[in-house]
């Protein structure tokens, strides 16, 4: 099963509310997963879980033109690959280096890449590829193209100097980049108020004379409705936006992350749970009669069961040859001639 995008064309209608759900639950069901996959030695290098923030990726990958736009972010990209249709088998390959994976096993986690879907990777430096998100907008921009660059970044990536650097040039050269900062509130175990001196991110496009807000990203419908309306903006007047979208994750930072007390209370963590975009949503279909508490615990049985099915297929497949290590490092001339 592939967690394939939608037309959200009418995103309240019964079929696309419960795919909707059904998309964020399998993301969450899959990404506890993977937790297990690292938890069992069988990741390679590290690992970090979407888990709370599902509304986000869900929301604005159905908003684009899958394919044809871009999508770049940094170390938390599962649920992104997910959203947009990258076949989960081969995240799974990936993520425990299997030669079947995304980029044939060498990049884990971190390192997913599905240029076919749109995916231009997952990157593992702290706000390095927030230029590169710049760079493929202005491609686009140079060949005259409508494409939107969805670039994701974290709020402690933020902080970083090349990101002032970006949004300088994407308003300078006015790149249709979408800048989205995926605010969950913690720079890995760094609350906001203590590594941002304005704890309003958004504004980092005020000096730039960039368009930019402060979204809510725990409501999926609110999220589709932000996201169509930015996204039509930047692709019409071809034009960079900056948005801080606020959400919270439940997981720790990273899949090792196992002194969340020392940056956030169990009854914050709580509190932050009635938020929970799954739960708003399921409330939602049950209010409508679209479906029933029962049929969505049905609904989630068997995701969990295509899970495991699809981590077992990938479990089975071979490590990456020795020689593969070899392969697709180089590209300069020599090399390409068999030198």
């Amino acid at each position: 099963m592939l967690v394939t995008p939608i037309d959200i064309s009418n995103p309240e209608s019964p079929d696309t509310l419960l795919h909707l759900y059904k998309q964020m639950l399998y993301t969450r069901i899959y990404e506890e997963k993977c937790n297990q996959i690292y938890r069992s030695g069988k990741a390679g290098g590290y690992l970090h879980v979407y888990i709370g923030m599902e509304a986000l990726s869900s929301g604005w990958i159905n908003a684009l033109k899958v394919g044809w736009d871009y999508v770049i972010t940094a170390y938390r990209d599962h649920a992104h690959a997910l959203a947009l249709g990258s076949d989960p088998v081969k995240i799974f390959s990936e993520i425990m280096g299997r030669s079947t994976g995304l980029s044939r096993g060498k990049g884990g986690s971190m390192h997913l890449y599905d240029p076919q879907k749109g995916l231009y990777g997952g990157w593992g430096i702290v706000g390095g590829h927030v230029p590169l998100g710049a760079g493929l907008a202005l491609g686009a921009k140079y060949k005259k193209e409508d494409r939107v660059v969805l670039n994701f970044l974290g709020d402690g990536a933020s902080n970083a100097g090349v990101v002032f650097e970006s949004l300088n040039m994407a308003k300078l050269w006015n790149l249709p980049c979408i800048f989205i900062i995926e605010n969950n509130e913690f720079a890995m175990g760094t609350r906001l108020e203590y590594h941002a001196s304005d704890t309003e991110l958004h504004k980092r496009g005020m000096p730039f004379g960039m368009k930019h807000e402060r979204l809510d990203g725990m409501d999926v419908l609110q999220t589709i409705k932000d996201a169509k309306r930015i996204i039509n903006h930047v692709r019409e007047y071809q034009e960079p936006y900056l948005v801080e979208i606020m959400c919270y994750r439940y997981a720790g930072h990273g899949a090792a992350d196992n002194d969340q007390a020392l940056y956030r209370t169990k009854d914050e963590l709580y509190k932050a749970k009635e938020r929970d975009p799954l739960t708003k949503l399921a409330n939602l279909i049950i209010e409508k009669n679209i479906a029933t508490p029962q049929q969505l615990e049905t609904m989630q049985e068997e995701l969990e069961e295509v899970v495991e099915e699809q981590y077992a297929e990938a479990d089975a497949a071979p490590a990456p040859e020795a020689e593969e290590v070899y392969h697709h490092i180089y590209t300069d001339m020599e090399v390409e001639r068999g030198h």
